[in-house]
């Protein structure tokens, strides 16, 4: 059965994740399954919510990362990502995501990214390490836990501020 992908060869990343069919944007192009827990943050690992991480089953675990991803991540009904168009996919175009649109600290990649966007950050980061502009450009294709941690550490910086700031 052809889902609309395969997992074929690259020249510089090894395996990929193609489109075998064109997709619209918004479009689900893949479904999450999640394959088993993990304890803490971890190279192959996903994080799902603030506290969890997981591996993914299937071929979502061979889509490359990339600065400038033609797809966004939505968490499914069971907690695992899916992959949403951001653009129009065609046929043969290769599936891509950016690793900080569901972990929001990654520690775990090469120095520099390979992933030869114009876009290119030179280096994968995490949701926290996203510059504000970023942030918004993936408005509505990024793990929702992201966006609450966010404003998790901002209210907390600025309660930082206030403690700092009274004088008795």
């Amino acid at each position: 059965m052809n889902n609309g992908f395969q997992l074929l060869g690259t020249k510089a990343k090894g395996e990929g994740v193609f489109a075998t069919r064109s997709f619209r944007m918004g479009e689900t192009v893949m479904i999450g399954v999640i394959k088993g827990e993990v304890s803490a943050n971890h190279s192959h690992a996903s994080q799902v919510s603030a506290e969890r991480w997981v591996f993914h089953g299937g071929l979502v675990p061979k889509v490359n990362h990339s600065c400038d991803p033609n797809c966004g991540v939505r968490l499914n009904s069971s907690g695992a990502h899916d992959f949403v168009a951001r653009d129009a996919i065609t046929a043969g175009q290769e599936i891509t995501f950016d690793y900080a649109m569901r972990n929001y600290t990654i520690q775990h990649f090469a120095a520099h990214c390979q992933c030869g966007s114009r876009h290119c950050r030179d280096s994968i980061t995490g949701w926290k390490d996203l510059s504000a502009q970023r942030k918004a450009d993936y408005r509505g294709f990024v793990a929702p836990y992201l966006t609450e941690l966010d404003a998790q550490h901002a209210a907390a910086a600025d309660q930082q501020r206030l403690a700092g700031g009274v004088r008795i």
